[in-house]
């Protein structure tokens, strides 16, 4: 399944960024639009993504809200966050690797879906976070050419349907000879320069 090898790459892509935070980084002011938390920290953006990898097993495995409680509730990456984030990250990995069909209907906070459409959204959330966060701390990184071609293929003949959503900003502008990584970066608004 394609949708399994995008969550795949976009999750080592994030945690391969994440891995690289200095811990002096994580007070980094973050923009608001990332996370729900007031006045956000690089923190919080790593404590949003290790709640979301922590749920990986449970939506997997088919488990709704109410069956999974508050199981996830208070702090998930305790003294050292970093270390913490890859273990979850590790569990998430072992989850997305077991047998699934495409076809598999999982519970999200925003519906059923099949779980190659929920590959497909956290895979996309994933692949730009890593990006966009590579950009805040500084690191000079790209996307893996793989990736790029997956997300082009995957997700960009979606792009319109999900800026409706205000999942994706509006298109930025990038250089007709830009590499296709730019190109994806400026369609689907995640672009600067």
């Amino acid at each position: 399944m394609k949708q399994r090898d995008l969550f795949l790459l976009s999750d080592a892509a994030l945690r391969d960024v994440i891995d690289r935070i200095h811990p002096d980084q994580l007070e980094l002011p973050a923009p608001a639009e990332w996370t729900l938390t007031p006045d956000p920290t690089l923190l919080d953006v790593v404590a949003a993504h290790a709640y979301d990898e922590a749920w990986v097993p449970d939506v997997l495995a088919g488990r709704t809200i109410d069956e999974v409680g508050d199981k996830y509730g208070g702090d998930l990456l305790g003294g050292d966050e970093l270390e913490s984030y890859d273990l979850l990250n590790d569990a998430a990995t072992v989850a997305v690797n077991r047998p699934l069909s495409a076809d598999d209907i999982v519970h999200l906070s925003y519906g059923d879906f099949p779980v190659s459409v929920y590959f497909e959204h956290a895979a996309s959330y994933r692949a730009f976070q890593a990006w966009s966060i590579a950009k805040l701390i500084g690191l000079d990184w790209s996307l893996q050419p793989e990736l790029v071609d997956l997300l082009w293929e995957i997700v960009l003949p979606q792009v319109d349907a999900w800026r409706e959503m205000g999942i994706f900003g509006p298109e930025v502008p990038v250089s007709d000879d830009a590499d296709r990584e730019t190109q994806l970066l400026g369609k689907t608004g995640h672009w600067r320069p």
